[in-house]
């Protein structure tokens, strides 16, 4: 098993930032891919960003694209989300979750999921 705990969540007003952290433990050998989704209110969870395989390759949702970097320190097996220029419609409970890379699409195939921490974006 591989426990997740997201940290770094909070208010901030448009054009602010905020970094959100993911500290993994337990069994995190067994992964090699990590990410960060959103869930907005009555809307559908959505992927915001990916890292793999220790940061050797990321990616990024368009919508998020110049503002949102995803790292990895592998030493503390923590995912960081930094988040810049925030945007009112970027509120939404924030996700970590890890899991291992499907080799047939190349993507993530996520196994392990955080409590999620709270982003709210006033403007």
């Amino acid at each position: 098993q591989v426990q997740l705990v997201e940290s770094g969540g909070g208010s901030v007003q448009a054009g602010g930032s905020l970094r959100l952290s993911c500290a993994a433990s337990g069994y995190t050998y067994s992964t090699d891919c990590m990410g960060w989704f959103r869930q907005a209110p009555g809307k559908e969870r959505d992927s915001v960003a990916a890292i793999y395989n220790g940061g050797g390759r990321t990616w990024n949702a368009d919508s998020v694209k110049g503002r949102f970097t995803i790292s990895q320190d592998n030493a503390h097996n923590t995912v960081y989300l930094q988040m810049n220029v925030l945007k009112p419609e970027d509120t939404a409970m924030y996700y970590c979750a890890a899991g291992r890379v499907v080799a047939r699409t190349g993507t993530c195939g996520y196994n392990y999921w955080g409590q999620g921490t709270q982003v709210t974006v006033s403007s």
